[in-house]
């Protein structure tokens, strides 16, 4: 996930110029093929079925945990979708707030409080998703309806809703979880006075 995610950092999501004249036009690329989803509602219960699969799901949850925002999350999974061939990129871009709203409801069954984008302490007037900007409206509405625990029905439909609230909660790794902050022992100062043993009187 951090080398897919690293890509869309270093690229903006998209292709370095030229590099289609490259590729060999008998062995396309998935995502040069037509996409497997047009719609939203098929690409939504797509991603969903993956999401709650029980590796997936706890992945996730490790990564949240770890205070990596939703939106940078969302942003590696369309795209890892899209070099699959799943969608194109005008359907990904559409998908990026169900998933959003996916990953908060799977966040709120697992009790964990996430971080929505980045910047969003400094309350940042904007988002860049795959080098395009979400406008301040949409992240704030994203970020109220997490807070009170709801999700729009568009984005979520009541049979996701009764799937999640069955999923166990799950345990996060200890290699995930916060440290908790040990006592360091203490060490003595350089500066201090150095015991005097008996060989030196």
């Amino acid at each position: 996930m951090n080398e897919e995610y690293n890509q869309i950092v270093l690229t903006g999501g998209r292709p370095i110029p030229g590099q289609s004249l490259t590729s060999d036009p008998s062995d396309p690329a998935p995502y040069e093929k037509p996409p497997e989803f047009t719609s939203v509602h098929e690409a939504s219960e797509d991603i969903f079925e993956g999401l709650i699969e029980e590796q997936n799901y706890k992945e996730i949850m490790d990564v949240l945990v770890q205070d990596v925002p939703v939106m940078d999350i969302v942003q590696t999974l369309l795209f890892a979708g899209f070099k699959e061939g799943k969608w194109n990129p005008d359907l990904m871009l559409m998908l990026v707030e169900p998933v959003a709203y996916m990953i908060l409801a799977l966040a709120e069954r697992a009790g964990i409080d996430p971080k929505i984008y980045q910047g969003e302490e400094e309350d940042e007037a904007e988002e860049r998703v795959f080098g395009a900007t979400l406008e301040k409206e949409k992240l704030e509405n994203i970020k109220k309806l997490a807070a009170i625990g709801q999700t729009p029905s568009s984005a979520i439909t009541p049979e996701m809703v009764e799937t999640i609230e069955k999923l166990p909660v799950p345990e996060m790794s200890s290699l995930m979880s916060r440290p908790e902050e040990a006592s360091a022992p203490a060490e003595e100062s350089l500066l201090a006075p150095q015991p005097v043993t008996e060989e030196e009187v």
